[in-house]
């Protein structure tokens, strides 16, 4: 791939990569060899609640190469945060987290910062729990003032407990709730999606599930796709990724998501298992989808 090339590509193809080591040093390095034309990043433990002050020369050598290369970058936030969480500690915890994701990802360059939707914890009615989410979040989509800042992509979950968005159609309230932001997005993960009743696999199930989504949060809000197959049934409410083709979603699914107008110049970011030869089959494969 040459310098910029994927910045013309219909949707750019990659991976989630590990950056233990340096975010230029392994990072870019993994990307090379999954031949990743997009990529996502932690910039914190996805398991846990502290806010690491980057490297300045990796940020840099980073931020650079990937501009050089045309490779849109994405930063997903922790696991921990939960905007509808009864508990006031994980709450404000959960502030600090994502501010500094944010700030993070402006700092690399990325594009967009994925954070799950959450749920309604401690018995709370889901209302409770989105009300609560807009007085946690809408300061910090406020705080998006800068040309170069990320967009905030909201990532429906796979429909455990009770969650606040799973299903395409949940997008719609939430949106409502954070007043459709200039700064708010969606990153759509197919085995979520698949897994909290959205059939991707049923005839029309892409085109249902692409149009909904446009109905209810607005045209050019969908920014990013996580590329899972499913190891479950669509509905089972189990979020276990599959590579792709190797799940019950199957690859004609991608394959229609890659060709429908409305993704168009929406990378896809795969999440699958089989660490780096799973990976540069899953990027491989799509691909091949791509161009038929």
């Amino acid at each position: 791939m040459t310098t910029n090339e994927t910045h013309h590509l219909r949707n750019p193809i990659g991976g989630h990569v590990p950056v233990a080591g340096g975010l230029a040093a392994t990072g870019l390095s993994y990307a090379a060899d999954i031949e990743a034309e997009t990529l996502q990043v932690f910039v914190a433990n996805p398991r846990g609640w502290a806010t690491p002050t980057g490297n300045a020369e990796q940020d840099d050598a980073f931020r650079t190469a990937c501009a050089a290369r045309g490779l849109p970058v994405y930063v997903h936030a922790p696991y921990l945060i939960n905007f509808g969480s009864h508990n006031e500690d994980t709450a404000a915890k959960s502030v600090h987290s994502l501010r500094h994701s944010l700030r993070r990802g402006r700092d690399i360059g990325a594009l967009g910062v994925v954070v799950h939707t959450g749920s309604a914890t401690g018995g709370r009615a889901r209302a409770t729990a989105l009300a609560q989410a807009r007085a946690l979040m809408m300061p910090l989509l406020e705080e998006l003032t800068h040309e170069d800042d990320p967009w905030l992509l909201l990532e429906p979950t796979a429909g455990q407990g009770a969650s606040l968005c799973s299903r395409v159609h949940e997008l719609g309230p939430y949106f409502e709730a954070l007043e459709h932001h200039p700064k708010l997005g969606v990153c759509l993960d197919t085995c979520h999606a698949f897994a909290a009743g959205d059939d991707l696999a049923a005839p029309g199930g892409v085109e249902g599930a692409l149009r909904e989504l446009e109905s209810v949060t607005g045209p050019g809000r969908l920014r990013l796709i996580h590329a899972n197959d499913s190891q479950d049934v669509a509905g089972a409410c189990k979020d276990r990724h599959a590579n792709i083709g190797a799940g019950h979603i199957g690859t004609g699914p991608f394959a229609e998501l890659l060709a429908h107008p409305l993704t168009a110049g929406v990378p896809l970011v795969i999440e699958t298992p089989g660490g780096k030869a799973g990976h540069a089959g899953d990027v491989a494969l799509l691909k091949k989808l791509r161009e038929a």
